[in-house]
């Protein structure tokens, strides 16, 4: 199978640290952007303790951005978990060419980690009916989209 976009082993290596890690407050992120010359997938940067208005400040105005997010969700009966999210930030004031290639390449993205699924080693779903799946949820609209409230609908409903 031909692919777009390459996943190099230490991303690989990198998400599967970013799952198993134990937290017990606060979200964490780890920022994955598409190298145009390359053509191949690279860690931006990880937060242990980020706010979503601060995560979404860090993120660029005009290019494309795969989010993987431990996310503390307060559930209205004082459970608190950390499901994982895929925000799949695409601000739609991005060059085109490169919008056209995140897209592509997510969908290589998604199938790699359903891999990792399969054995055992990494668990990142788009189907939400599949154990332990959170969401993917799309950001188009740039930071003011990004909100705490927007990531708690979409979890809680």
């Amino acid at each position: 199978m031909s692919h777009t976009v390459d996943i190099p082993q230490e991303l690989k290596t990198s998400l599967r640290k970013f799952r198993f890690a134990r937290r017990n407050a606060g979200s964490a992120a780890l920022i994955v952007k598409i190298n145009k010359q390359k053509l191949v997938m690279e860690e931006v940067e990880q937060f242990d303790d980020i706010t979503i208005d601060d995560l979404a400040e860090e993120l660029p105005e005009n290019a494309p951005r795969y989010v993987l997010l431990s996310y503390e969700l307060n559930h209205p009966d004082g459970r608190k978990s950390f499901p994982l999210v895929l925000v799949n930030w695409a601000p739609s004031s991005s060059e085109m060419g490169l919008l056209t290639l995140h897209a592509s390449a997510f969908l290589d993205f998604q199938t790699t980690v359903r891999m990792y699924h399969w054995t055992g080693i990494f668990l990142l779903m788009l189907m939400e009916h599949q154990a332990d799946v959170s969401k993917v949820i799309e950001v188009r609209e740039g930071a003011e989209a990004l909100t705490k409230e927007s990531i708690d609908a979409n979890l809680l409903h």
